[in-house]
């Protein structure tokens, strides 16, 4: 069998019918009927609020059933305090479940499903949005919002920062942001919306402001195309887009309008949607309505993308188009008229829009409200429906293309309106505006000259309305009526809607300038003729037409229209059929108001109705719904609560009628009722039962039953009632009293009453240390306490306690043992409070104990104390007080008291409470007066520190002070805040927590008993700053020169000290520092931070330290270089003999360093070492000289700057030959001579002490010929195959290493040599010490280094002493 986790190395990968899931397949041939694991449904992308819910729900399918489990990218989802998985059996879903989203919860999930065959994969996105970011609209059958808690918390929105407003004389920001992601195709248009005729000076910021938007978009995106502004579909949505790839599909992306969040989905229902296919990203707005226009951006990240601007005109057609035929090769045209001026409509066929070129003309004509669309040489593909879209108001019609039966080729244009009453129409409307826009300019011009005229100036106006007030048209004889109405203001035909709707269209389209105040004026004045001759029959026009219209069945429906003549008679038909009052509707004329009333709908009343009247006709369609009903009196008995016992059964019967098919749902509490053991469900088409059997009583609640058609859903909500016997009294048991000769209690109701209320309480009563209980008895329900009078002293009782209503007797409530008789005391009250204090009186008040001592309170005891005595009195010797509050008298004028309280039960008096405050026995005083002296000692950015003097004592005027507030207030606050909540007894006074350089009003208020006295301030507003200091550099050893290697970090920090803060500035040879600079400012220093340097970054820096007192600037020269690269090849000429020239090529790093030189160095045959010959070379040439004849020359060039040396340039070998003379040389008679000897020591052993653990070296020198043999001993023990002991031999020298001394390396070393000619030998003693001082030690070291020092000299001797010898020519 194959392993799940594909072990078996096959893994077929294939996609699933559901887009989006991967599957992959472990076998490569199936069993039958088995199958790889699949999505019948996957989970869905989620966007919800922080703080919220969020489900994943997936369906899946295999066999076997497959197992499904949850991950994401960022973490893992197995956390039970934030994540759940389920699986709901009877939808058969698996279900994770966020239970608090949080941000960073925000992100891709995956689920998988795996079976032993295979594993399928799917991903879905969980958006998070922050607090404050809410729909608009909440789906049906979701919950209400608790608004409740929506007051207790602050709503967040989230928001893009705004662009700037508008300045007068300057482009709208908002044309910069459309321009930039706009195709060029585009700017023309763009450009006519914003009033910009001529953009091409606009050109050159353009491509910088895109080259920066590029620049940010890079970061985030791959690249960005095909960008479509937004336009209103035929479908009704308004839509806009781009094509996008993203360096992180992870990255978020924002839709923002008017800078402020949006939310949206990918389902297509809500108000915001995006769509993604592939690259292609679609944002759409569902039934936009004129709130929704606006500035709409689009963020990846904090990038922006898009930008485009969706304005919704108030505009209307008053002519729209209509179907057209035409032949083939023949010109179609579309024509419509509006009501308002508009510079370009929307155009589009189908979802495309069409755009101006050679297949379409799209025209507007001069006065901007015909708008036509013209088809060039139609073809059988131009078939279909055409829509005209202005704003959010669209029109629709046919074209139908016929073949040519004669073959002609021709255009001719082809529209079944007239175009003649299209210019009329036109013609009408533009005269209307001009009326509108004639008026108003009238209005203003009468206002003005009204108000700046004076009473006789107003009087002739009132008496002359001949027009000489300018608001005739300059053409009449002054007899014009200057002072109509305007409301009025109608021509033959029209529409009499002048003062209102168009009004605001005049505003909208020709008149944007104009001031709104005379939209508040009641008389207009007219200016003389308003519209052409030829406009004014027009013959009677329809002012608003039929609309399509919804009604139920039974319910009463209306149909109206508004003609512009009064006096004109219509006609209504039903489908193309005449109606008239005996077919069962009622036709009302009410003046030019036409109305056609169905009392009591059918479903044969749906059709098309249309209304004609002196050839002017409106239809529309009237559709019948049929919703579920239910008869009101059915509905009554329904819902009233059905009472039942436990183990009963509960049915519910509800009659209802609807159009079929017709849903029924039952539901309980919510939670939808389906049919089981004990729940029974009938339903037929005119009615649904439900019975619920063995009801018990946690079965009580809501029954719900939900009846849905495909016109409507309705509702009815009955009760259900079991009753059943109460749950037991509650806990705890209160112990009210525990006397010597009763014992009382409390206790709590039941929880739940069984559905009737509780009649009386039975008690039981066990003494501790029986088995016996006892009934005392039942006492009524309404009080749950009882008191036990028979009780023995010492005695401890439990109790049981039982409910009972009229369907039983609950469980018992168990007490804890209750003693009786046993003395428990109260605990002490509150400490008194001083309500007022006289020479004579003093007056108190407490609060009683929370512990009673298990008995009511009788009285209290009230002591006094003197101060400066250790002695209590008690002041009620007349016994007990009952009250909490008492009035001392036995007091005397001017002395210090203290008080407490106890509280005494029936067992006796507890313990006293604690003493109140030190009280003086006194008349109230008097409030002090000002502080004097008011000056600040010092301050700093957080704190200011105040000191006063205190006020003086004026008898009956100003008492003495004896504690002070300080308050202050920020200049911009009219609201003074108190610094200390206790009054402070020192005149000083230090303010925290202020904000840097922040201005504040301070002042100081003495206050006693008698009150708070009048407050003493500063002249002048105090600034929270520390005192003046100019600024200057702290760091004296600061470096003015500092060398970076290319791509490394540059880091400058510079300490000042400065008050108040200073500006800082940055400058890199006298202009600001590039971007990539950043420069981290505080209050003690800046730092300046190159994270990646390059060699443009080369230069010297300035920082400028200012203030109010001065300011201090200090250069620092940073270069930036790399190591550099070596010059090219070198040349050697030779001018003058024992000279030899050397040029090269100049290092490529010359011409970016300014301090690259050249340095040369040199090597002959003779020394054979290298060695400099200069240095410093800012030049490609230089003359080396004392070349010496017969010897090698080798030459190096390097490239030297601050970093270092580059790698040299070498030279070719130069070498002058040395013209030698012939040599003869005169051999001497050789002889033979014999170098034979014996064994000898040129340098013999020495005597060593060593330390334990350190090494040791012994060496000697010896002679010989032959080569004597050579052999070591200790002790007299051979060591030459000991290999703990390092020996060597060479050229003589012979020497022995001991690598760590210890204890059995001491003794007497011997080296003996042997030849043929004889034996010599050298001894030595090793001492050891374990015990070495410090100074020992350190002696013993130096000791170590000199024995290296003579070793060396004995080799260099040795060397020396058989240069002749025949030993070292053996050697």
């Amino acid at each position: 069998m194959p392993h799940p986790s594909g072990e078996t190395g096959l893994a077929i990968q294939k996609r699933s019918r559901v887009p989006g899931v991967m599957i992959t397949q472990y076998v490569e041939q199936l069993p039958v009927g088995k199958s790889t694991p699949d999505f019948s449904r996957k989970p869905m992308a989620v966007t919800t609020q922080e703080g919220k819910k969020a489900f994943f729900k997936a369906m899946v399918s295999g066999e076997p059933a497959p197992t499904v489990t949850w991950g994401r990218n960022k973490g893992e989802v197995d956390d039970p305090e934030h994540y759940k998985t389920r699986y709901d059996e009877r939808l058969q879903e698996h279900i994770l479940e966020i239970l608090s989203v949080k941000a960073d919860q925000a992100g891709p999930y995956k689920c998988f499903a795996t079976n032993e065959y295979g594993k399928a994969v799917c991903t879905a996105t969980l958006t998070v949005i922050g607090a404050g970011l809410k729909k608009t609209g909440q789906a049906g059958g979701q919950p209400p919002q608790d608004f409740r808690s929506m007051l207790k918390k602050t709503v967040v929105v989230t928001r893009k920062k705004q662009l700037p407003p508008k300045k007068e004389g300057e482009i709208d920001p908002k044309l910069w942001e459309l321009l930039i992601g706009a195709p060029k195709k585009d700017y023309e248009k763009i450009c006519l919306e914003f009033g910009v005729t001529d953009f091409r000076w606009m050109l050159k910021r353009l491509n910088q402001l895109k080259k920066e938007r590029q620049d940010e978009q890079a970061k985030v995106l791959e690249k960005v195309e095909n960008v479509k502004q937004i336009e209103v579909k035929p479908n009704g949505r308004a839509e806009f887009g781009l094509d996008m790839t993203l360096w992180d599909p992870n990255s978020a992306i924002n839709l923002y309008k008017d800078g402020t969040m949006v939310p949206y989905d990918d389902d297509e229902n809500s108000k915001h949607c995006l769509k993604k296919t592939g690259t292609r990203y679609v944002f759409s707005i569902k039934d936009p309505q004129p709130e929704d226009a606006g500035f709409y951006q689009v963020d990846v990240e904090e990038t922006n993308v898009l930008a485009t601007d969706f304005q919704v005109p108030a505009v209307e057609f008053i002519a729209k188009i209509k179907d057209v035929k035409a032949v083939e090769s023949e010109d179609a045209i579309f024509q419509c008229v509006l009501s308002t001026p508009l510079n370009r409509i929307a155009w589009s066929k189908q979802d495309s829009s069409l755009e101006h070129g050679d297949k379409y003309d799209i025209t507007v004509s001069e006065d901007k409200l015909i708008h036509t669309l013209r088809i060039k040489g139609c073809e059988m593909a131009d078939n279909g429906a055409y829509h005209a879209i202005a704003g959010i108001t669209s029109s629709s019609a046919s074209l139908i293309v016929k073949a040519d039966p004669n073959g002609r080729k021709g255009r001719t244009g082809t529209q079944t309106g007239n175009q003649d009453d299209l210019t009329k129409l036109a013609l009408d409307q533009q005269a209307k505006l001009q009326k509108e826009k004639d008026d108003l300019d009238a209005a203003r011009r009468a206002q003005a000259e009204k108000d700046a005229a004076d009473a006789a100036a107003r009087a002739a106006l009132r008496d002359g309305g001949d027009g000489r007030d300018g608001s005739g048209d300059g053409t009449g004889d002054g007899s014009g009526d200057g002072t109509d109405d305007g409301s009025g203001g109608k021509t033959d035909g029209d529409e009499g809607d002048g003062d209102g709707k168009n009004k605001n269209l005049l505003t909208d389209g020709e008149d944007r300038d104009k001031n709104d105040d005379t939209d508040k004026k009641k008389k207009r004045l007219r200016t003389g003729p308003l519209v052409p001759d030829t406009v004014l029959d027009r013959g009677v026009q329809l002012v608003s037409g039929l609309s399509d219209t919804v009604a139920n069945v039974g319910e009463l429906t209306e149909l109206s229209c508004k003609l512009s003549s009064e006096t004109s008679e219509g006609r209504w038909y039903k489908n193309g059929k005449l109606l008239s009052n005996e077919d069962g509707v009622t036709i009302i004329k009410d003046g030019a108001c036409h109305r056609l009333i169905i009392d009591c709908c059918k479903k044969d009343d749906a059709a098309v109705y249309r209304f004609e009247a002196e050839g002017r006709k409106s239809e529309a369609t009237l559709n019948i719904q049929d919703p579920p009903k239910i008869d009101a009196e059915a509905l009554g008995k329904f819902t009233k609560p059905v009472i039942i016992k436990a183990g009963e059964n509960a049915e519910w019967k509800l009659p209802f009628s609807g159009g079929a098919p017709v849903n029924t749902q039952w539901y309980k509490d919510d939670d939808e009722l389906l049919p089981g053991l004990n729940v029974k469900i009938e339903t037929s088409t005119t009615e649904s039962r439900l019975r619920l059997t063995k009801c018990q009583r946690k079965d009580s609640g809501e029954v719900k039953i939900k009846i849905k058609n495909e016109y409507g859903t309705t509702e009815a909500i009955s009760k259900l009632i079991v009753l059943d016997k109460p749950t037991p009294p509650q806990g705890p048991v209160d112990i009210m009293e525990s006397a010597v000769t009763s014992v009382e209690f409390k206790w709590k109701p039941p929880k739940d009453s069984g559905g009737c209320p509780v009649t009386n309480y039975i008690i039981e009563r066990q003494q501790v240390g029986r088995n016996k209980w006892s009934n005392l008895g039942e006492i009524p329900g309404n009080n749950p306490s009882f008191k036990d009078s028979d009780v023995n002293p010492g005695r401890r009782y439990c109790y049981r306690i039982r409910a009972k209503n009229t369907e039983g007797i609950s469980d018992y409530l168990q007490t804890e043992d209750i003693p009786a008789g046993v003395l428990r005391y109260p605990g002490p009250p509150t400490a008194p409070k001083v309500v007022s204090a006289f020479k004579d009186c003093i007056n108190l008040a407490w609060s009683p104990p929370c512990d009673t001592g298990g008995t009511k309170i009788v009285g209290y005891n009230l002591e006094k104390n003197k101060k400066g005595t250790n002695y209590w009195s008690l002041v009620n010797q007349g016994g007990p007080i009952t009250d909490t509050k008492y009035a001392v008298k036995d007091v005397f004028e001017g002395a210090a008291y203290e008080f407490r309280v106890s509280a005494i039960n029936l067992s006796g008096a507890g313990d006293p409470s604690i003493p109140c405050d030190t009280v003086i026995a006194r008349d109230p005083m008097k409030p002090p007066g000002k502080v004097t002296d008011l000056k600040l000692t010092s301050s700093n950015y957080t704190t200011v520190s105040l000191a006063w003097t205190k006020p003086k004592e004026m008898k009956g005027v100003e008492d003495e002070a004896q504690g002070y507030y300080v308050e202050i207030r920020p200049i911009e606050s009219l609201e003074w805040t108190r610094c200390n909540a206790i009054p402070i007894t020192l005149t000083s006074y230090t303010v925290l927590g202020l904000k840097a350089m922040a201005t504040y009003w301070a002042r100081v208020i003495a206050t006693n008993y008698g009150g708070d006295g009048e407050p003493q301030g500063f002249d002048n507003y105090i600034i929270a700053m520390p005192p003046p200091v100019k600024p200057k550099f702290k760091d004296r050893n600061m470096k003015t020169f500092v060398v970076v290697r290319s791509g490394n970090t540059v880091r400058l920090n510079i300490n000042f000290e400065a008050s108040p803060l200073p500006e800082i500035s940055w400058l890199k040879d006298g202009t600001p520092v590039a971007k990539h600079v950043t420069i981290t400012n505080s209050d003690k220093g800046s730092q300046l931070l190159i994270p990646t340097s390059e060699r443009s970054d080369t230069g010297i820096y300035t920082i400028t330290v200012k203030n109010i007192v001065g300011q201090e600037s200090f250069n620092i020269e940073i270069r930036v270089t790399d190591d550099p690269k070596p010059p090219g090849p070198v040349e050697l000429d030779q001018n003058i003999p024992g000279t030899v020239t050397l040029s090269w090529t100049s290092s490529p790093d010359e011409k970016r360093d300014d301090r690259l030189h050249y340095m040369i160095s040199k090597r002959d045959s003779f020394k054979r070492t290298w060695r400099t010959v200069a240095d410093n070379l800012f030049n490609n040439k230089f003359t080396v000289v004392n070349i010496l004849p017969g010897r090698q020359y080798n030459f190096r060039v390097f490239a030297k700057n601050d970093m270092g040396l580059s790698p040299p340039s070498e030279s070719p070998m130069f070498e002058t030959k040395k013209e030698k003379e012939k040599f003869k040389v005169n051999m001497p008679e050789t002889k033979s001579l014999d170098f034979e000897s014996p064994p000898s020591f040129i340098v013999p052993l020495k005597r060593r002490t060593a330390p334990q653990g350190y090494e040791c070296y012994m060496s000697c020198a010896v002679k010989g010929d032959p080569a004597p043999r050579v052999t070591w001993y200790r002790n007299n023990i051979s060591l030459n195959t000991n290999t703990n002991y390092h020996i060597t031999n060479v050229c003589g020298v012979c020497s022995m290493l001991i690598l760590r001394v210890g204890p059995r390396d001491y003794g007497e070393y011997k080296v003996v040599i042997e030849n043929k000619l004889g034996t010599a030998e050298s001894t030595m003693m090793l001492n050891t010490d374990t015990g070495l001082a410090v100074e020992e030690k350190v002696f013993a070291l130096e000791e170590a280094q000199r024995q290296a020092e003579e070793t060396a000299e004995v080799a260099l001797a040795t060397s020396e002493k058989l240069k002749d010898s025949n030993f070292y020519l053996q050697s």
